[in-house]
């Protein structure tokens, strides 16, 4: 369970993300018309193997294409850069890949369709694919990760719970300390969240779950206001040095809230393509009354009518923050807040949500995340200023 599960899930990392300047502006799913056909020439530094991997992939693919193992291979590697990268058009190449076997889905494929299916924040079509992953296989393990990561999102902690504990009887500790951690986070005990978190590090091996549980260390540090732990663990995390546009962000926003903006302005120079990156670079840049932000709002402004325009929702979030912090819209900001609200329920939506209500001067219209704040118990001072539970 990696990033918001995001792998992400995040949402995270979340779906809203365009590479307009590359030309990407449709991320929907894309059929090429033959297997010779470019999809895309992708940047490369010397040591980036990602050209040779996807073409060993696709050739593989193409001697059998309905050989379910390389059907997924080729799109859990699209899927990775997806998140890594934020540019949900390798998302569509996933879903292509996926739509075109011919052959009756197996508990991984169904799994990896349901990843596919969070990433456009199609959660109840995303159970549906997990819970038939696990009809065919009860022990399936990424399964009950992804089900557990959704459960998370909706504020569903019971049920979250039980995915972890389904982590634990299956002997994945690393990935059910993760999952019971968020859990414990979420649900009103910060510090023992961070005790089970840190454990699972302990347990984990795995270079992408470490990033995962130190990203995630670092929030719940920064939630319980020990900023200098939160920023070990993020710069812990940095140093793996593996692309993680969930990662960037939340540091991002880290360092934005402790008055950090010229770090933010230099950490996410090269990230304009991923649209939850270039957002906070363009807040960085107008706390520092850079020229750049002009064009960099403008980029998001037409990104998100874009967005709109292709009935794409995924983005709110992201597009709520954008109308507050930068149009200075907070009526809008309220609204779109509200219906992101609607549908992902972690602690970033519910303080944008409140944030808006506050600028906006409709206490009533963050209810929901005063509700949510009641009935979790979460620990985080911040989110309980805004709701006027805290001087």
């Amino acid at each position: 369970m990696t990033g918001s599960n995001r792998t992400r899930v995040y949402t995270g990392a979340t779906a809203s993300l365009l590479l307009a300047l590359a030309g990407a502006a449709l991320a929907e799913p894309y059929t090429p018309r033959s297997d010779t056909q470019v999809l895309e020439k992708l940047p490369t530094r010397p040591t980036d193997t990602t050209a040779s991997e996807l073409a060993t992939l696709r050739a593989a693919l193409a001697q059998a294409p309905n050989d379910a193992q390389r059907v997924s291979d080729l799109a859990r590697r699209y899927f990775a850069l997806a998140t890594a990268r934020g540019d949900p058009r390798y998302v569509g190449y996933a879903e292509a890949v996926v739509g075109r076997f011919a052959g009756p889905l197996t508990p991984d494929l169904f799994t990896l369709r349901g990843m596919l299916r969070q990433y456009r924040h199609d959660f109840a079509g995303a159970l549906q694919d997990f819970a038939s992953a696990l009809q065919l296989d009860p022990d399936y393990a990424v399964a009950h990760a992804w089900r557990g990561a959704i459960f998370l999102v909706q504020a569903d902690y019971h049920a979250a719970r039980q995915e972890c504990a389904s982590l634990q009887r299956l002997g994945r500790d690393a990935l059910a300390g993760g999952c019971l951690g968020l859990a414990q986070a979420y649900g009103g005990q910060l510090e023992a969240g961070y005790a089970t978190l840190q454990n699972a590090l302990r347990l984990s091996r795995d270079a992408g779950n470490r990033l995962w549980l130190l990203t995630r260390l670092g929030e719940v540090a920064a939630w319980q206001g020990q900023t200098a732990k939160a920023r070990a663990h993020y710069q812990e995390a940095l140093a793996l040095g593996r692309d993680d546009v969930y990662l960037l962000a939340a540091w991002s926003d880290f360092l934005l809230d402790t008055g950090q903006a010229a770090d933010v302005v230099k950490l996410l120079a090269a990230w304009e393509a991923a649209d939850s990156l270039l957002l906070r670079l363009a807040e960085a840049e107008v706390a520092l009354q850079r020229p750049a932000a002009v064009r960099h709002q403008d980029m998001l402004r037409d990104r998100f009518a874009a967005a709109r325009a292709r009935g794409d929702t995924t983005h709110r979030a992201e597009e709520a923050r954008f109308e507050l912090v930068l149009r200075k819209d907070p009526s809008t900001a309220l609204r779109l807040a509200q219906a992101n609200y609607a549908i992902q329920r972690e602690p970033r939506d519910a303080r944008v949500l409140l944030e808006a209500a506050k600028a906006a001067q409709d206490p009533a219209g963050a209810q929901a995340a005063r509700d949510w704040l009641a009935r979790s118990g979460f620990e985080d001072k911040r989110l309980r200023r805004l709701a006027g539970d805290a001087p």
